[in-house]
């Protein structure tokens, strides 16, 4: 099948939904860099990234509210795109909509959770799924010809089914620490640990490692 044809047969989405709590630093960060990683790898087969879509939220999120100087700055050391961001305050609807559910940290993943709308299977924080996709083998995912959803969907089942077993070196291993009203050096220590925690995820979810 030819490279145009592939992953986009079936017209699936799968969303992908980021929460940290006020939705101006943590996820912001994390949406776009996931965007951007998806776009680069994808983009590398000549396909599209339309079918995951990447959104976030914040559990106090600041409604209407830019993105932080500080996030925004930090997306630039990484060629991802800021522009156009508006904080958005977490809603029953977002949690309903998402395929997948990556937290800042435990007491957001807990908060989500609480929402109900059966989110414990696709709620992980994002270095607890980071931690769980690293031991998946990429072989048992269906491939790119299934549909990018489907891989994705699979993604979430095979890590959900591990967690039980694969538990977090330490207490506040799993954790994003927030950056909020902290210098730039901290918000970028924190845009390495998300841009880190991110790149065994964009490869499992594409089948594409990163280009060096």
């Amino acid at each position: 099948m030819s490279p145009q044809g592939r992953g986009i047969a079936k017209g699936d989405t799968f969303r992908i939904l980021h929460v940290s709590t006020g939705n101006v630093c943590r996820s912001p960060i994390t949406e776009r860099l996931t965007r951007h990683a998806l776009a680069h790898r994808l983009g590398a087969l000549g396909l599209p990234s339309g079918d995951l879509i990447v959104e976030s939220a914040g559990t106090w999120g600041h409604e209407g509210a830019p993105m932080e100087a500080n996030a925004a700055a930090v997306l630039a050391d990484f060629g991802a795109d800021a522009t156009g961001f508006t904080g958005r305050e977490l809603l029953d609807e977002h949690v309903i909509r998402a395929d997948l559910v990556l937290t800042a940290t435990r007491d957001h993943r807990a908060q989500v959770i609480s929402m109900g709308h059966s989110a414990g299977l696709r709620t992980f924080t994002l270095k607890e799924f980071t931690r769980l996709v690293r031991a998946i083998d990429p072989a048992t995912l269906p491939p790119l010809d299934d549909g990018m959803a489907e891989r994705a969907r699979a993604l979430v089942r095979a890590a959900a089914a591990l967690r039980g077993w694969l538990l977090a070196p330490s207490a506040d291993a799993d954790e994003v620490y927030d950056p909020y009203g902290a210098p730039i050096t901290f918000f970028r220590s924190i845009g390495d640990e998300i841009n880190e925690a991110l790149d065994p995820v964009v490869t499992a979810l594409t089948g594409v490692t990163p280009p060096h």
